[in-house]
């Protein structure tokens, strides 16, 4: 394969940016580039110059030779000053001398095919580069870490004996009993439907953790949602005014509260109006309303009920929703049998109250995660297929022959395969990687 380089560090001013290549001719072209006094030697930083037409950088170059590498490939990265030009110009000279720039994931996609990473930790660095909290990063680094994988080859290990105790009695039907090596088969996948069905009880952990709590915030303008939003997030993102109707689209912003994510959501208020504007925007709200995970109703305390509220108390009856009387730093005059929260944005009163009513409803304990958790829609949807297989087997297990139930022990062993990436499709493997950052 080709020589590939990228920039492995973000482009902009900095003390340090990383240029890496991958490839057979890695060596080959970084000594077309770069001068030194000492032996280039793996896995020891050598200080040298990086010579390009006028430039001459002193940097270190570090090699990795193959197959002791992340790519399994020989590797070569140049450590040299951060700044944007002089790490182009650097990438651009690697380039001219042989090396090709390498696409979105191309090294983690190369460590993939060389064995030197499954499927399932690739995308477990994604995670840990992408985590937004401790919760997050901890799953990331144990999908990293390969404990899925582990769970994963085992439960494949047990499938692949019962195919083999199945194609032996197939094969040597004088000494092997057919209805024994089906009722041991159905022992066995009774366990291994059960270990997938603890895997798939830790999706809704794995939801929370990796996208977090969607919770809109709706009520009828000028209740105060956007000064609410502000309270919430200790920041001016939402614009605030009297006028009633100010917020006319979908505002997404995002906090980390006890190791969760909460995605709050500011939508505009909902009244009846001729503007199409704020028609849209209200069409908008609706539609939050029905996706969200939870509905953040906002009420003024210091008025009655109108036929607005009346309205969304109604339209949010069978949410999952947190009742906020807004303004009680006003004189409160709404009574309310509902259970409520008291807040007053404009003082930022009670407004932590919000944050752990919503962590409450979710949440009734600690989120363990040290260890496997699901958190991979990709991951959950292969365990899905493999647990109504596994019910398909069982189903079958009594009143099928042999060569039927081996021909579904295949198609589970398969299935399970395609978290790990034996028997996922080229297509989707493409796909996996191309959400990888440039350079990694």
């Amino acid at each position: 394969m080709k020589t590939i380089v990228a920039v492995s560090t973000p482009i902009g001013v900095g003390a340090i940016s990383i240029v890496r290549m991958s490839g057979d001719d890695s060596l080959k072209i970084a000594g077309k580039v770069f001068s030194c006094k000492e032996k280039i030697e793996p896995r020891k930083v050598i200080l040298g110059t990086f010579h390009y037409k006028e430039l001459n950088e002193k940097c270190l170059l570090v090699y990795f030779k193959a197959p002791y590498s992340y790519t399994g490939e020989d590797i070569i990265e140049f450590q040299c000053h951060g700044g944007e030009f002089l790490t182009k110009e650097v990438l651009k000279s690697l380039i001219e001398n042989g090396a090709v720039l390498a696409e979105n994931g191309e090294f983690t996609k190369r460590a993939f095919l060389n064995g030197k990473v499954s499927l399932d930790s690739a995308e477990g660095i994604i995670d840990v580069i992408n985590a937004n909290s401790e919760a997050e990063i901890k799953a990331g680094f144990n999908l990293m870490s390969g404990k899925l994988l582990s769970k994963v080859k085992s439960l494949q290990n047990i499938v692949t004996d019962e195919i083999a105790n199945i194609d032996m009695t197939l094969d040597y039907p004088e000494h092997d009993d057919e209805a024994q090596t089906l009722n041991h088969t159905e022992k066995q996948i009774i366990k291994v439907k059960e270990e997938i069905e603890k895997l798939l009880n830790t999706a809704n952990t794995g939801k929370l953790i990796k996208t977090g709590i969607n919770a809109s915030i709706i009520g009828k303008p000028n209740v105060g949602k956007s000064s609410i939003l502000n309270a919430l997030l200790g920041e001016d993102r939402a614009i605030v005014t009297d006028i009633a109707g100010t917020t006319r689209d979908i505002i997404t912003e995002s906090i980390v509260y006890k190791n969760i994510k909460i995605n709050f959501i500011d939508t505009a208020g909902i009244r009846e109006s001729d503007n199409l504007v704020e028609k849209i925007g209200i069409d908008r709200t609706k539609r939050a309303i029905q996706s969200s995970d939870i509905v953040l109703l906002v009420l003024d305390s210091s008025s009655n009920l109108t036929e607005e509220d009346e309205e969304l108390l109604k339209l949010t009856q069978n949410k999952k929703r947190i009742i906020i009387l807004n303004k009680i730093d006003k004189k409160n005059v709404l009574s309310l049998k509902d259970r409520h929260i008291l807040v007053s944005a404009k003082n930022n009163e009670n407004i932590e109250d919000i944050k752990e009513a919503i962590y409450q409803e979710f949440q009734t304990g600690t989120i363990d995660t040290s260890g496997v958790i699901l958190t991979n829609v990709r991951h959950i949807e292969a365990l899905t297929k493999a647990n109504d297989i596994c019910k398909n087997i069982l189903n079958s297990c009594k009143n099928s022959t042999a060569d039927i139930i081996s021909f579904m022990l295949k198609e589970l062993w398969s299935e399970l395969g395609k978290i790990t990436g034996e028997t996922e499709t080229e297509s989707i493997v493409d796909a996996i990687f191309s959400k990888f950052c440039l350079g990694k």
